[in-house]
């Protein structure tokens, strides 16, 4: 198994290789950070030329009517499909953040749950921002459980805080430095069991891995869609509310797109009865086009087919990492079972920032690997089913155990940019 022929010969097996086609690549480069930002569909391009030269260009205003305010319900049904929703518990638009804080101050104007906020030290820092400035601003108590260690949860723990203080918790389904997979179930039935509700963030999840929101009693849900999903650098997000919810929770910001009939220009907020309360402005229409193509490819592939590539491309990465590279000094942070991993692999190294660059460099025996840094010493790798081959991780590897054998990584600064 840890050889370039297996690679080759699953390449060549792949049922799903001919969706690679439908993405846009470039020459030389191994792309592993699709867990970050997804790679172009080349439909999403040919559908936004559309949009632009025919809706804005020539209808102009009309377009509206003819095309546009259809466009979020119509791709938000299809990541009902994907999630197995009812297609009126899900609306696309505005960002992550805008929608978390969206559903967890509803949450709390509810008074359906305790007004004790909680989360984990594994939070994303963007949803852990949120949760704070709400509980500063409304004085409120906070909790965040610290963990041992970066790479996993400790369910014991966890389930001991949400027993001890029933309330709100917010959670990301996939842990954006190690991949580590929280048991979505097991832990809405235990926050339900003790009077409490996990919003969760899937991020990190959607379009990698199976998630079934019927069958795993998940009520509410927020996550982007330029990851795996592919919608491109700042595509709308999603909020997703179980049907019982959605007259209970009032929208605290409350834009012209929440009202029940906001072409009426009432002077006067009358909130929608549907999902719709949560609108906020004007939907972003060029993005929202961007982002239909993603979520088609996703379906016709088959969410089940896309996970069963992810796992069998993780263990084979998994396990030319625990053969070639833990001997040379890294350190598998990723979780080896299936089922508690998402669909990036993490490892980490006390030089990870002068490796990444390296990684990054063509001129190093001319490929550029683009792979995912995250502060102090995580490199991720995003495996994502629809584009990435096998073949990329065996290269991958090769190439990281040249760059620490030669020590090219010393030839590299550790002064870190922006954007990483």
């Amino acid at each position: 198994m840890n050889d370039k022929q297996y690679a080759l010969k699953k390449d060549t097996e792949d049922p799903l290789k001919f969706f690679r086609n439908a993405f846009y690549h470039t020459p030389n480069e191994i792309y592993l950070d699709g867990n970050s930002l997804g790679k172009l569909p080349l439909k999403a391009k040919e559908n936004l030329v559309t949009a632009v030269t025919e809706e804005w260009g020539k209808t102009l205003i009309s377009s509206w009517n003819f095309h546009w305010l259809d466009r979020p319900n119509q791709i938000a049904s299809k990541y009902a499909r994907l999630l197995n929703l009812n297609s009126d518990e899900i609306i696309i638009g505005e960002s992550t953040s805008i929608r978390l804080y969206q559903v967890i101050y509803a949450l709390l104007q509810s008074k359906q749950f305790s007004n004790h906020l909680g989360t984990d030290s594994l939070q994303f820092p963007s949803d852990l921002y949120i949760l704070e400035g709400i509980a500063k601003n409304e004085s409120l108590e906070m909790s965040v459980i610290s963990y041992s260690q970066e790479n996993h949860a400790e369910l014991k723990l966890l389930k001991k805080r949400i027993k001890d203080k029933p309330g709100i918790y917010c959670l990301s389904l996939v842990s954006y430095k190690s991949g580590y997979r929280y048991p979505l179930k097991l832990l809405n039935q235990w926050a339900l069991k003790h009077n409490s509700i996990i919003v969760w963030d899937f991020s990190h999840a959607i379009g990698a891995i199976t998630i079934d929101c019927k069958e795993t009693k998940t009520l509410i849900a927020v996550g982007c869609t330029y990851k795996y999903m592919n919608g491109g650098p700042g595509s709308p997000a999603f909020l997703y509310v179980h049907k019982k919810l959605i007259s209970l929770l009032s929208n605290p910001i409350k834009g012209w797109f929440g009202h029940r009939s906001p072409f009426t220009f009432s002077s006067q907020f009358n909130p929608s009865q549907t999902i719709e309360r949560f609108g906020v402005g004007t939907p972003s229409i060029l993005s929202l086009t961007a982002i239909e193509a993603g979520v088609d490819l996703i379906l016709e592939a088959g969410i089940k087919a896309i996970e069963q590539k992810s796992i069998s491309q993780s263990n084979y990465f998994i396990s030319l990492i625990e053969a070639q590279l833990l001997p040379i000094g890294f350190t598998l942070e990723t979780p080896l079972h299936p089922y508690e991993r998402g669909s990036h692999v993490s490892i980490s190294h006390k030089d990870a920032w002068p490796i990444c660059q390296a990684l990054l460099d063509e001129k190093v025996r001319g490929v550029k690997i683009i792979p995912d840094f995250r502060p102090p010493h995580f490199i991720r790798f995003g495996i994502t089913p629809l584009y990435t081959q096998y073949i990329d991780l065996w290269d991958t590897v090769q190439q990281l155990i040249f760059i620490v054998s030669s020590n090219t990584y010393k030839n590299y600064s550790d002064d870190q940019p922006v954007v990483t």
